[in-house]
């Protein structure tokens, strides 16, 4: 890229590290947390899902900040939140004081999952914005890397090693809030939502000189000449039908997978194939490892294979993986849960994390991107915090192969869904994907977007 947008789209994807850092560092803490406050498989599973109900807060409303004062504001801010968060948790006295902690973080997951993956998305060009927006999952794969290896290094601290496994995610969370000052707003939100062309037209001829005029006249296009956002009321008047149910499905289908269970509980699934504690720490760094090259390879595959193929792919391996895990659980051949676990993982970074955040952030058009990626990243988090408040009860009540067994057949229906109802977006401009995906779009956006902004 020339310019400077793939050092803004890296700052910006720094959220993604956090987020993965966050969300995974909880594995290594939770057993120690329900055994301080001697916590009931409820209470336990309230408290370790706490972040995730705090992310689908975030999520359902990290449009709204990111419309009404900018991307870049709002970037800043998750900063703040998840600094206190790391912080809290580490300091926590007791479940509700712990709950409220992780449910700021959780918070700061959710807005970073809507704000950063839009505004990458809206200062890439279109030949790299896979690879760009691909590069927030990246970060979140490469922080659960680091999570789990900084919990393996942290668990032999006694019994307040929980507390540092926490609080060390305050460490780059203030360093993420220092960078984030350095870049600039999106030019599409400045446009469209502010109507700041002369400062749009500056960030552009900084990503690429010799595509402004182009790029600008397709924005204003797109907004059939009006600079306002969508009411929720106009975003589900049904001209948008068709990314809504793109955005619902393939976040439904990313959780149903079983992979924030599995990220959440690692070491707990491992252990229950006899092996020790220390080992099964060691086991999910393994994790991390195969999560970060596999998603290493769909960053370099996703523009150039494209989106569905990705998805092809990774819904076979997670076919495949799923189904294998739950045989050796079923036959009592444990030796073989662990590489299928890593296979399922591999499946998974290559696939469904490798595309979604990027799809999402491009089947919108810009006026409701932003309440589009609140509704699948909701959508996702939804999904998550009910399976991880749940998974304490499924994994004490419930046989591990047919936990396993169940996620593989509900794959089998994302490889029918990938095959029937998935729209490619590679290589194509913002603006084209959608006026495919849009009912109507120029009678949309005259019609509704005259009545202001959303408040």
């Amino acid at each position: 890229m020339t310019g400077k947008g793939g050092s803004w789209a890296l700052i910006a994807a720094l959220a993604g590290f956090l987020f993965g850092f966050d969300t995974a560092v909880i594995s290594g803490a939770e057993q120690a947390v329900q055994q301080v406050w001697s916590m009931s498989d409820a209470l336990h599973g309230l408290a370790i899902s706490s972040a995730l109900w705090g992310t689908v807060a975030g999520a359902l409303v990290g449009g709204w900040p990111s419309d009404r004062w900018g991307r870049r504001p709002t970037l800043i801010a998750i900063g703040v939140f998840y600094a206190i968060s790391a912080i809290g948790s580490a300091l926590a006295w007791g479940p509700a004081s712990f709950i409220v902690f992780r449910v700021l973080g959780g918070i700061a997951i959710g807005i970073s999952s809507v704000t950063a993956p839009a505004y990458i998305a809206e200062i890439s060009p279109r030949e790299q914005r896979g690879r760009l927006v691909a590069l927030f999952q990246a970060m979140i794969v490469f922080g659960i890397l680091v999570a789990f290896f900084s919990n393996y290094l942290l668990g032999g601290l006694g019994a307040h090693g929980w507390r540092w496994m926490l609080g060390v995610v305050a460490l780059p969370s203030l360093a993420y809030l220092v960078v984030t000052f350095s870049i600039p707003e999106s030019p599409r939100w400045l446009l469209v939502q502010a109507g700041r062309e002369d400062n749009a037209r500056t960030i552009l001829s900084q990503i690429n000189p010799e595509t402004v005029d182009e790029t600008l006249e397709a924005i204003v296009q797109e907004a059939a000449g009006d600079s306002q956002t969508l009411t929720w009321r106009q975003f589900f008047s049904g001209d948008l039908r068709r990314p809504i149910l793109l955005a619902f499905m393939i976040a439904l289908f990313n959780q149903l997978s079983g992979i924030n269970a599995i990220i959440y509980y690692a070491p707990r699934i491992f252990e229950m194939t006899g092996i020790g504690v220390s080992t099964a720490l060691l086991a999910t760094v393994g994790i991390g490892v195969i999560n970060l090259v596999f998603t290493l390879a769909g960053m370099a595959l996703i523009d150039r294979a494209g989106r569905k193929f990705l998805m092809y792919v990774g819904s076979i391996g997670y076919i495949v993986s799923l189904s294998m895990t739950a045989w050796g659980f079923a036959s009592g051949q444990f030796g073989m849960v662990l590489p299928f676990i890593f296979a399922f993982i591999a499946a998974h970074a290559i696939g469904q994390g490798a595309v979604i955040w990027v799809y999402i952030s491009e089947v919108f058009p810009s006026a409701a991107r932003a309440k589009g990626q609140s509704l699948g990243a909701g959508t996702h988090w939804v999904c998550a915090a009910v399976l991880t408040q749940a998974m304490p009860i499924i994994l004490s009540q419930m046989a591990p192969a047919a936990i396993f067994a169940g996620c593989a057949a509900l794959m089998v229906l994302q490889l029918v869904w990938v095959h029937f109802a998935m729209v490619e977006t590679s290589g194509r401009s913002l603006e084209d994907v959608a006026s495919e995906l849009s009912v109507s779009r120029v009678r949309f956006f005259r019609s509704n977007m005259g009545s202001g902004r959303d408040r």
